[in-house]
């Protein structure tokens, strides 16, 4: 009687073998891989709505709870830097899209915006790690000052 331990080993050996003998390929599939596109074309999906609108920013309260839990998470584990100075940019760009959002306007929230701009201006829109961590200083600034300036207005965050 076969059993998957016995068949596995074969299984493995015949798949090996036979992705060598083709100069082209590397390695090939024991499936046929289709390589033509279909004769016919399938028929288009029949649209029951309208696209959904954009996905609004989150509340200014929420963005800025997010933001402060940064403040539990650094570069003191190693590994952990790429990640932990994503997440404080993220969290920035987050929070600098709902206070522009937010009902009390972008003028109520000048200083903060002013700040997250001249952040974004200097590390732009999609940053390697080495530029993250070169503008790590004025990455953490810009957190600290916009979490200075949001504990001294209450009423945007609780």
């Amino acid at each position: 009687m076969l059993t998957a331990r016995s068949v596995g080993p074969l299984l493995l050996t015949a798949a090996m073998l036979t992705g060598c003998s083709s100069p082209k390929d590397s390695v090939k599939s024991a499936v046929p891989v289709r390589t033509s596109a279909p004769t016919s074309p399938a028929p288009a999906a029949p649209s029951a709505a309208p696209a959904s609108p954009a996905v609004a920013p989150a509340e200014v309260r929420d963005s800025f709870a997010v933001l402060q839990a940064t403040y539990n998470d650094g570069c003191t584990t190693e590994g952990n830097c790429e990640y932990f100075l994503n997440r404080v940019l993220s969290n920035l760009t987050d929070l600098h899209d709902s206070t522009k959002a937010s009902p009390r306007g972008p003028a109520h929230f000048a200083a903060p915006l002013t700040w997250t701009d001249k952040l974004r201006q200097t590390v732009g829109a999609h940053p390697s790690f080495p530029d993250l961590v070169l503008h790590r200083k004025l990455l953490l600034d810009t957190r600290d000052k916009v979490n200075t300036w949001m504990q001294s207005h209450p009423e945007d965050y609780r």
